[in-house]
């Protein structure tokens, strides 16, 4: 599960009010919910695009912290894409993740890979080179 962060003085329930609503219209109906650190995410068991196999998302509450955005997408493989014909739709399923994190968080595929990078620095640095 990947948790994404919101631009610094914005928050989640300010850029998407009605979040079941946003996944629902990007991936197809919620089937169900499921359980992540105290929060109930939304699961697409069917989703539209043929690419994905199931999609969970939803807000994830921080006491102390602003809210994050955690998605989980299980794709299919390339063979069974392949097998099925519905290689073509892969560029779609890649648009609808990159659209729907962009309008969740307010930042581009760029900047969630920059600030990846910064948080995995960071926890490198706090790890002692003794260890």
């Amino acid at each position: 599960m990947e948790e994404y962060k919101m631009r610094r003085g914005e928050y989640l329930e300010d850029r998407v009010p009605d979040l079941e609503a946003t996944v629902e219209d990007y991936f197809g109906p919620i089937s169900d919910t499921e359980e992540f650190k105290g929060s109930d995410l939304h699961v697409v068991a069917e989703p539209d695009n043929p690419v994905f196999d199931r999609v969970v998302a939803g807000a994830v509450a921080y006491s102390e912290k602003k809210d994050k955005l955690a998605v989980e997408f299980h794709e299919r493989d390339l063979e069974q894409l392949m097998e099925t014909g519905d290689v073509d739709a892969a560029g779609d399923a890649n648009d609808a993740k990159n659209d729907f994190l962009l309008e969740c968080t307010g930042r581009d595929a760029k900047s969630r890979r920059e600030s990846l990078k910064r948080s995995v620095e960071d926890g490198e640095a706090e790890t002692p080179d003794s260890v």
